[in-house]
């Protein structure tokens, strides 16, 4: 997969999570269609709580690796498992034929504020499970999770970038951040980490802005501030889904230009499960290739 982040010119990637219903794969399936003439990076697959999703996860991702010409990767986490558990995870995504793996220590099930409590026989940080990604399959690619504003636990910037740098030094290969609306937190992180010498790709990770709700929950469930007079721009719209949709993918599209103008290798999308709104914002920029 690193080799996809390697092109000579930037590309972009996206993120699904597994369907809970039959209603939800057809939907699903119908983005990655969509998608997949775009020819993005990566596609990844979000793995729930607890492992709540997992055998959807394996079974999502596997299916896409098996009818699709796409590059592949299943999200893992440390929540709820034990060691012997999260073994049998990765051998089931090497048997599928999945080379790719995002390895997060995960929230807590029911509040990804709480308090976190490592399983008995499990793992208590993210480098850890890097570590045994390696160690079952030194095949694997495996990215970890970045924190433009810092993670919500963490007690500062500075402890935090010390967590980043030691899942890298662990064997992370790339790193996707957390939602954000502004590229400052981003640039900083990258400078920080370059700085403390890390040079592994890191993707800032984007959700089309695309309905109200989106601009509430995205600083609720990121920790990422709303860009000052960014609420000012679109309050006319707040009564108007699709004037709303019209200029959240306006902002969505000059955040995602000002990235790509400091030369960042890729953009990683959250869909939602959808497809339109990166669709346009990905012709828009120009990373398709015609």
């Amino acid at each position: 997969m690193t080799d996809r982040l390697s092109r000579d010119r930037p590309t972009f990637s996206v993120e699904f999570f597994p369907p809970k219903d039959e209603d939800g794969e057809t939907e699903l399936w119908k983005a990655i269609d969509r998608l997949q003439s775009l020819d993005p990076a990566f596609v990844s697959v979000t793995y729930g709580a607890g492992g709540g999703s997992r055998d959807r996860t394996i079974r999502t991702t596997s299916r896409i690796v098996a009818d699709t010409e796409l590059v592949a990767m299943a999200h893992l986490t440390a929540v709820s498992h034990s060691v012997d558990e999260l073994r049998a995870v990765l051998r089931a995504y090497r048997d599928a034929g999945i080379d790719n793996v995002l390895a997060i220590r995960g929230d807590p099930p029911g509040d990804p504020l709480g308090e976190w409590t490592p399983h008995p026989a499990g793992l208590s940080y993210a480098g850890e499970l890097v570590r045994l990604v390696k160690e079952v399959d030194p095949g694997f690619q495996v990215g970890v999770a970045a924190f433009p504003y810092g993670h919500p636990r963490s007690e500062d910037v500075d402890s935090d970038l010390r967590h980043l740098v030691a899942k890298i030094d662990a064997g992370a290969d790339f790193a996707i951040t957390q939602l954000f609306l502004e590229p400052d937190g981003y640039l900083r992180l990258r400078d920080r980490l370059a700085a403390a010498g890390c040079h592994v790709p890191l993707l800032p990770g984007i959700m089309p802005l695309t309905s109200a709700r989106t601009l509430r929950r995205g600083p609720e469930l990121s920790g990422a501030p709303l860009p000052p007079g960014l609420e000012e721009r679109l309050a006319p719209y707040l009564d108007d889904s699709v004037a709303f949709r019209a200029a959240g993918i306006d902002v969505t599209t000059e955040l995602c230009a000002a990235l790509l103008a400091e030369g960042v290798p890729a953009i990683h999308f959250y869909t939602l499960n959808r497809s339109t709104a990166t669709s346009e914002i990905v012709h828009r920029l120009g990373l398709v290739e015609n």
